[in-house]
């Protein structure tokens, strides 16, 4: 303002008093509207089936026997997969693919979708007294399932949630999707301040469950497992003392322009028609790049300045002393920026490699291991069974950092990093409760589950 302007005012009749008041609410909307918006985690829950779903070795192996679809050697490579998997006996497929013949239809997906997404949702509404309509924004996400109406108006219209929510669906995206959908809601609640939004993420087997002998189609039937999580986040600096963690930052990579890389995970059909979901032998070392991308963009956000610079300085000798082999970069110390790590349980190939790469130990990778094993690859829902159970271990305290990486097809990196604002004890909805305090077991690298 001009003193001419100010002159003026004063002259009009107009007191300093008011001048000063009016300067003052503008100043406080404009650092309202400069300062970024926090967004918190309320709190989530994840989907675990009933024993009648549990899905033993052995059950497993002689539903494929009893297959005369499949040929020995395609039963044989399916049973040295699931020996090596980490997998234990109480992981868990819908009914649907119990039956002989396997049942796959419409039908039985919907049912599938509907009991993981159902349950999930109405378990988080009534740990947290909620009601469905004060929900503002909504996003689900399921890679191989789309129907129409999609998955999100079916959770509408199920828990009759308002009108003008704010809804979208993901598809297709692989088991990233779960970090990809917490960065779609930080997006909405951060452009509508004070809002809620309810995250639903799961995969639907009956829609991918292949039955051919393409091997690798096979390796989907060996890995993935039923599960879902619904995770409750808000912009509503009043939720803070509810809240259980602050989000501090979400780094999205993908390199779907690499056709190595596109066609690493791809939905295809083999040489007789039969469709199913190929995992090449390219995916190890596309993820290893995928991560470097990603850790690259997250790197200077979380690390001290201590470890930028030393990843720098050697950085520099390297290129100057035309060093460029793998063992003697630096690769920077990222137990000096989280606590915790929740690595996608992709498979035992995934959480080894995050392990060697970023130099974790046994207790690091403890959560996602004992995921796979207990609860299998549920997509992109595995990364809230590793958050739970470090809940349900108690070792979640005020101010700790948790990383949760994650990747899917495309090819894509997705991570999360969060601090948790209060100690977080377990709740009776936690669903590894009443058996964590047998875990973490000892997994054997392979086992015998072949008769005979």
């Amino acid at each position: 303002m001009s003193i001419s302007e100010l002159t003026t005012l004063l002259s009009s009749g107009v007191s300093v008093f008011e001048i000063f008041a009016g300067l003052l609410v503008v100043h406080l909307i404009y650092q309202r509207i400069r300062t970024r918006v926090k967004v918190y985690l309320l709190d989530f829950t994840c989907y675990r089936a009933p024993d009648s779903n549990r899905v033993p070795m052995s059950t497993l192996i002689e539903t494929i026997y009893l297959d005369d679809k499949l040929d020995q050697e395609s039963i044989d490579f399916q049973a040295r997969i699931l020996e090596r998997s980490w997998l234990s006996n109480q992981t868990s497929i819908p009914r649907s693919l119990m039956e002989i013949p396997l049942k796959k239809s419409l039908s039985s997906v919907k049912i599938e979708t509907m009991t993981t997404i159902f349950t999930s949702v109405e378990d988080l509404l009534r740990k947290n007294k909620l009601s469905p309509r004060s929900i503002d924004i909504l996003i689900t996400n399921c890679s191989l399932h789309s129907p129409s109406p999609s998955l999100s108006a079916m959770v509408i219209n199920k828990f009759h949630m308002r009108s003008n929510i704010k809804s979208f669906n993901l598809s297709g995206m692989g088991c990233a999707a779960g970090i990809l959908s917490v960065n779609l809601a930080n997006d909405l609640l951060q452009a509508h301040r004070g809002s809620l939004a309810l995250i639903v993420s799961t995969e639907a087997l009956n829609t991918h469950w292949y039955i051919g002998k393409d091997r690798s189609m096979l390796l989907t039937n060996c890995l993935f497992r039923m599960g879902a999580a619904a995770v409750l986040m808000s912009s509503n600096d009043h939720d803070r003392d509810n809240a259980k963690y602050e989000l501090l930052h979400v780094v999205r990579k993908n390199k779907a322009k690499d056709d190595r890389a596109y066609r690493c995970i791809y939905q295809d059909i083999d040489s007789d028609e039969k469709q199913g979901v190929s995992i090449t032998k390219d995916v190890i070392s596309v993820a290893g790049d995928m991560l470097k991308m990603n850790l690259t963009s997250l790197g200077p956000l979380v690390l001290p300045y201590l470890e930028q610079f030393q990843y720098v300085i050697q950085h520099i000798l390297c290129k100057k002393l035309k060093i460029y082999e793998s063992n003697s970069s630096y690769t920077p110390n990222f137990k000096t920026a989280f606590e915790h790590f929740c690595i996608h349980t992709g498979g035992r190939a995934v959480i080894q490699a995050m392990e060697m790469n970023l130099k974790l130990t046994k207790v690091d990778i403890e959560p996602s291991k004992m995921t796979l094993h207990r609860f299998g690859n549920t997509s992109s829902s595995s990364i809230w069974y590793a958050l739970s159970y470090l809940e349900a271990k108690r070792r979640m305290k005020k101010g700790d950092r948790v990383l949760q990486i994650a990747f899917g097809s495309g090819f894509k990196c997705n991570s999360a990093v969060w601090r948790c604002i209060r100690k977080v004890e377990p709740n009776t909805e936690n669903k590894w409760l009443d058996f964590i305090d047998s875990y973490p077991v000892d997994v054997p690298d392979s086992t015998n589950i072949r008769p005979g």
